[in-house]
């Protein structure tokens, strides 16, 4: 189990390095010819990193080049996309009226280099000439490129599209009035919303967790969730709306600083104390401008704001509620174990198996590990070591075993992870 722990530890310390956003795409048709202005991470596209599956570029195949490209100064990036272009255009498939166009790069401005330790987002402007006559436009393009956001600009009613794993836009009216409804947008942004906690939610994956390991009865764990996702609700509402509005630079280390605090008390009481509820509203509040920040990254459709703010936020509770799902099957013949202090030689070796099992998707022993992308690795160490505790815990033999081999390492080891997080978000 130790070997899992390592690798939760390091993998999870790499989870902020240059995480792969969406891509933005401003079209607006202009005369006889449509036109796209992208916001993008340069580097990604050059390097080849395949975006679909790659949360971070730290963990792709290709990281060093793109290291290589992400400390190139700004005239050496704009020279290294031009070369690149054709290759991109290549699987970027632009059609008026179903006849594909030939696309022309107009121009491509690189950022400056700053920081190289942090992501770099680029913009380039490309156009097409429509056909005369044309009336509805459609894009697309490869798998590989990832998520795209896709706003028609100038026209009423526009279309606003968050198109995932290559999926195509399908045909969109040059006149406007292709705005989606408020059903489909809503529907639309719960999976948005469940990514951002699984898989790619790590911090918020451990103060979950903080807050299951308190106690795994119903009623702590509903005061508790309850109060968080009041909270964030509030927060992702006012910070999208443009109310409020905090700089990740000091939203960030606040959010790593309540996972240590949920976690340190786990270890000092065992049931709810009558602040914790607010406590845990505060930290909430601090969640909700985390979450914000991912909606900030490519803005919500402005027709059918609130069913996408109400999908996001309905995505988030999902994901959370499917961590709690998972920790409690793991956790449930362990606490059964602990209420009568009986050991268990056969649970242990069924937990021990399950453990081996989760690490064997991280090991590449199959071939079903290359198809493992770097972003599930964090939460597949997190099962792993959990299911490792919960052996350990029911071959003891001892009451209680649950809290003082289960929820009090579980919680140490959290309290670890995001003090470190804290410290690498303020000072690293």
């Amino acid at each position: 189990m130790s070997s899992a722990i390592l690798v939760w530890i390091t993998l999870a310390s790499a989870t902020s390095a240059h995480e792969v956003l969406p891509t933005i795409a401003d079209m607006r048709a202009d005369g006889d010819t449509v036109v796209f202005d992208m916001r993008l991470s340069m580097e990604s596209f050059i390097a080849g990193i395949d975006q679909d599956r790659v949360a971070d570029t730290a963990d792709a195949p290709q990281a060093a080049t793109y290291d290589e490209l992400r400390a190139l100064d700004p005239a050496a990036l704009e020279a290294a996309f031009a070369d690149y272009w054709p290759q991109m255009a290549e699987g970027i498939t632009v059609s008026a009226d179903d006849t594909p166009l030939e696309l022309t790069l107009i121009e491509a401005t690189a950022s400056e280099t700053g920081n190289v330790e942090d992501g770099r987002t680029s913009s380039i402007r490309f156009s097409a000439e429509l056909p005369a006559g044309a009336e509805t436009v459609s894009f697309a393009w490869d798998r590989s490129f990832g998520t795209i956001v896709l706003r028609q600009m100038d026209v009423p009613a526009p279309y606003d599209g968050f198109l995932q794993s290559g999926e195509g836009s399908g045909p969109i009216s040059l006149a406007g009035g292709d705005q989606a409804g408020a059903l489909k947008t809503f529907v639309n942004y719960i999976p948005v919303g469940f990514d951002h906690i699984v898989p790619l939610g790590l911090d918020h994956i451990l103060f979950v967790l903080g807050l299951f390991f308190l106690s795994t009865r119903m009623g702590p764990l509903l005061w508790q969730v309850s109060a968080f996702t009041l909270a964030h609700t509030i927060t992702l509402a006012l910070a999208a709306l443009g109310y409020v509005t905090v700089p990740g630079s000091i939203v960030e280390p606040l959010i790593a600083l309540s996972i240590v605090y949920v976690a340190v008390e786990n270890l000092f009481t065992d049931g709810l104390s009558r602040w914790r509820p607010f406590i845990i509203f505060g930290f909430g509040l601090l969640h909700g401008l985390g979450f914000a920040s991912v909606l900030a990254e490519f803005g919500l459709p402005e027709g059918t704001f609130v069913p996408a703010l109400i999908g996001f936020n309905i995505g988030v509770e999902i994901g959370q509620l499917a961590v709690i799902a998972v920790a409690y099957v793991c956790v449930i013949k362990a606490v059964e174990f602990s209420k009568t202090g009986a050991e268990s030689r056969t649970a242990a070796a069924a937990y021990l198996v399950a453990m081996l099992v989760v690490i064997a998707l991280i090991v590449p022993v199959s071939g079903m590990a290359p198809d493992l992308t770097g972003d599930l690795m964090p939460l597949i160490a997190t099962i792993a070591i959990l299911l490792g505790l919960c052996a350990a815990s029911v071959v003891v033999g001892r009451f209680d075993s649950y809290r003082e081999m289960v929820a009090m390492p579980g919680s140490i080891l959290i309290a670890v992870v995001a003090a470190y997080w804290c410290v690498e978000r303020v000072f690293l």
